[in-house]
């Protein structure tokens, strides 16, 4: 194995497949231990069986994150085990729906905003102190393109989306004098469940994989790195 993260406890939402689950398989094969969380216990299991082929390990959390009081739960469960948190990974996202803004359900538009910026703000709120107790805390979000492009009929996800990267930079600006630094990658076209949803008939062969744009995450988890408040593209 390698070691660019050796000994580092790195929390990856979103882990049961695509991008989340190729950062914790990267995360692994630099020497992190790997905390996966997830709604699907099956698609955990498998990432930790792959993790442990690879003559790793990790813990798994299975959880919805929109249950937000259990993000509260993993914080202290986290403390207790490790008492600390060296790398956070806000990966999760849904598309929601493509639809006129007119035409989007109340209910679709908060729960698309919930999960793409909201968990975020509280998986920071619970997670801080803890990056704050690491040597070098690094807190690391997924964006996209819609977040600036605001694509016809993308309302949910991209004002989600743009929330986040607000977020995100007001975060690593109250951050700028600490251990801990925060920054956004924005992945591109990758090959996941998401995309395919936006695009079913696109062929995924042609799109790069989560394997792929796991070498960002890496850097900027790393705790030589200095980049805070940036965007970062993957491809």
């Amino acid at each position: 194995m390698a070691c660019r993260l050796k000994g580092r406890i790195a929390l990856i939402t979103g882990a049961s497949r695509g991008i989340g689950a190729a950062v914790a398989r990267r995360f692994a094969i630099e020497g992190a231990h790997p905390i996966l969380t997830a709604r699907t216990v099956g698609g955990l299991e498998e990432v930790d069986d792959e993790i442990q082929a690879m003559g790793g390990n990790a813990t798994l959390i299975p959880v919805d994150l929109t249950e937000m009081n259990q993000i509260d739960q993993m914080g202290g469960a986290i403390h207790e085990r490790f008492g600390r948190l060296d790398i956070l990974v806000g990966n999760a996202a849904t598309l929601g729906i493509l639809s006129p803004v007119a035409h989007v359900t109340p209910a679709v538009w908060e729960k698309t905003i919930a999960l793409n910026t909201t968990v975020n703000y509280r998986l920071i709120r619970s997670f801080d102190p803890l990056l704050r107790r690491s040597n070098a805390g690094r807190a690391i979000f997924v964006t996209s393109g819609a977040a600036k492009r605001s694509f016809p009929y993308w309302g949910p996800y991209s004002v989600g989306k743009a929330a986040l990267e607000a977020l995100v930079r007001t975060y690593a600006g109250e951050v700028a004098k600490t251990p801990v630094c925060a920054n956004l990658i924005d992945p591109g076209i990758v090959r996941t469940a998401l995309r395919a949803e936006a695009f079913p008939g696109e062929d995924p062969m042609t799109l790069a994989t989560p394997e792929d744009v796991t070498e960002p995450f890496v850097m900027l988890a790393e705790p030589g790195c200095q980049e805070n408040g940036s965007l970062v593209h993957a491809q």
